[in-house]
């Protein structure tokens, strides 16, 4: 029997990974699908306390909501040595039939993060405009090797200095983003959102379904 599809979502603190979720699940729910959900932090649960809040048992019992405190390396619990994450995994499985999706969140990291195949079958990365429009430019496994690659808070951009001034443009570029992004990742997809604004959500999930889900 095959086991649940597992979506890792990766990417530095403050990118937007807990909001993603907070996005994703309702979507998913609202077309028929079965949702877990587990969370890693390195000393707390909050992220999971919060996402049990705010979605609401209207939307996902808590039971479906795991919270793992790493005690260490984010990049151990969901790369290295993804046990805890494993045993997390398959004991939602197990304590809920029929679950059709498990989102995993990893602890903040930096662009070197990447998902264990023996835990992920599918990985998204993000990025935030926040951080400038270098990021991407910097490459790294988590952005060169994630099936999706998600830029979030575009809303930002007009208010983030460009780290090339010489190209005339004076904020952040959008347009340069996701050329840096095609060169080190190919055709393999980016997604811009505004999570504040539910700009991209639906686009992602579309993309989640197709290659994840019904591949």
């Amino acid at each position: 029997m095959s086991r649940t599809i597992r979506v890792g979502i990766g990417g530095p603190i403050g990118c937007g990974k807990t909001e993603l979720i907070e996005k994703l699940v309702p979507k998913f729910v609202s077309q028929g699908f079965k949702v877990g959900v587990i969370s890693n932090d390195v000393y707390s649960k909050e992220d999971a306390r919060r996402l049990a809040k705010r979605l609401g048992e209207d939307i996902i019992n808590p039971k479906l909501i795991i919270g793992i405190e790493t005690g260490g390396c984010p990049h151990t619990a969901v790369r290295d040595d993804p046990s805890m994450n494993i045993d997390a995994a398959e004991r939602l499985e197990a304590e809920n039939p029929g679950l059709d999706l498990i989102l995993i969140e990893s602890g903040g990291d930096n662009i070197t993060l990447t998902f264990s195949p023996r835990l992920a079958d599918f990985f998204i990365y993000m990025v935030d405009v926040s951080g400038g429009d270098k990021t991407i430019r910097k490459g790294g496994l988590g952005i060169k090797n994630c099936d999706i690659l998600v830029i979030n808070k575009i809303d930002l951009a007009p208010y983030v200095e460009t780290t090339i001034p010489e190209s005339g443009i004076k904020t952040a570029n959008l347009g340069l983003m996701v050329e840096d992004g095609k060169k080190v990742r190919g055709d393999k997809p980016i997604v811009l959102t505004s999570l504040k604004n539910n700009e991209g959500v639906d686009e992602l999930v579309k993309i989640i379904r197709e290659r994840a889900l019904f591949r």
